[in-house]
């Protein structure tokens, strides 16, 4: 079947169906969900998504999920509501998730980010890249160093 169409046209499918789980991530979307998206079957489906994406539906949902868990636990939203706005079933399961992915728990992430908040905001000359300063001349003759 893959030979009588055009690749343009698969390819369109698997991005429409990529769409698709960007759009409704945060819903009770599966497997199934999304192939019918792209009229595939599961299997062939799978394979195709991963050869354009080069990872799974599902690790791509997850991947997406985790990225926007990242970004409420940044504006300080409670772990339990991030994690069901995201589209995650049960805490313990997004947690473990989580710390998979990004190497810490939700609460973890959550504290170092509002912790950086507060150096950024006591301290905003410490983030400024040294190689940006240079060529602003900001090192030179100033306390700029000082300061950070």
């Amino acid at each position: 079947m893959e030979n009588s169409y055009p690749k343009m046209y698969l390819y369109k499918r698997i991005v429409q169906a990529k769409l698709f789980i960007d759009n409704n991530f945060c819903d009770k979307i599966d497997l199934d969900n999304i192939s019918d998206e792209s009229y595939f079957s599961k299997f062939h489906f799978i394979r195709l998504f991963k050869d354009i994406y080069g990872k799974t539906p599902h690790k791509y949902l997850t991947s997406i999920r985790i990225e926007e868990a990242k970004r409420h636990l940044k504006k300080g939203i409670s772990i339990m509501e991030c994690c069901f706005a995201v589209g995650f079933d049960s805490p313990s399961s997004f947690t473990g998730l989580f710390k998979k992915e990004v190497g810490f728990t939700p609460k973890e992430y959550q504290s170092r980010q509002l912790q950086r908040k507060v150096e950024i905001t006591d301290k905003p000359l410490k983030f400024i890249p040294n190689c940006f300063a240079e060529t602003k001349g900001w090192t030179e003759n100033s306390n700029f160093q000082e300061v950070v």
